[in-house]
């Protein structure tokens, strides 16, 4: 029997599913293995290629009708904010972020059962118990942080640095030349904050002050609600057949 390396990927095609970004759509991935001593250097091979991580794998759409989903990446040197993007930082000038190892906690996961049931209750991720949200920010064999959001006005004992509640997560891996959004939610109460969008502009100001000139948003499907924000984030280069191409609107 042949013996392959841990280090030497290996890919699957799955079965076709129903599509959850576009009606009357089936979509198929390609994944592998994100494992051994060269699990990070591989993430990041393939985020440049277009595929994204979850947990321990890494996968990329290959539906054989549809390409609407395309990857996209902020470029972090030229972006500057637009009015609605500075009105969120005036709405959550109040927050603080801090950068974490990824340690799973109560504290998240309950932001997080909030989140699905507001956004996502019929979603793939809707009967994720506790188990399954420590598993999704544990089972990772690549450079991989938490960044908690916390409003600084309110003294609650025991809630971090921050001082007040938690109202935000982000999972986010490091690459070489980039951050890349993984996974990220938020307290349902604070969704007037618009501190979705913030999140992803403070990405934007670590990446800057890290020297970075990418933050990866995984994939915008232009006719999916559920995607269509990331097209905002400009300028922003987008994985098309020919490579990575530059929007500015």
């Amino acid at each position: 029997m042949t013996q392959h390396s841990r280090d030497t990927p290996q890919f699957y095609l799955t079965a076709p599913s129903p599509c959850p970004y576009l009606p009357g759509k089936e979509e198929r991935k390609v994944f592998t293995h994100l494992v051994g001593e060269r699990a990070s250097e591989l993430n990041d091979v393939l985020t440049h290629g277009g595929f994204r991580r979850s947990q321990s794998i890494a996968y990329r759409p290959a539906c054989e009708a549809c390409r609407a989903c395309v990857s996209v990446r902020v470029v972090v040197e030229d972006f500057r904010p637009n009015r609605s993007m500075n009105r969120a930082i005036e709405r959550n000038s109040d927050i603080f972020s801090e950068m974490r190892a990824p340690v799973p906690t109560s504290e998240q996961y309950s932001v997080f059962r909030g989140y699905l049931d507001l956004r996502h209750r019929d979603g793939g991720m809707a009967d994720m118990t506790v188990l399954d949200y420590a598993m999704m920010i544990e089972d990772s064999h690549v450079d991989t942080r938490i960044i908690e959001y916390r409003s600084k006005d309110a003294e609650a004992p025991g809630s971090g640095r921050g001082g007040g509640p938690l109202l935000g997560v982000a999972l986010t891996d490091l690459l070489s030349d980039g951050l890349s959004m993984v996974y990220s939610f938020f307290d349902p109460d604070a969704r007037a904050r618009s501190i979705g969008t913030f999140m992803i502009l403070d990405h934007i100001s670590r990446a800057r002050r890290l020297g970075l000139s990418y933050v990866y948003l995984g994939y915008w499907v232009k006719g999916s609600k559920k995607m269509d924000y990331k097209g905002r984030f400009l300028p922003q280069e987008r994985l098309l057949p020919d490579g990575w191409t530059r929007f500015e609107v």
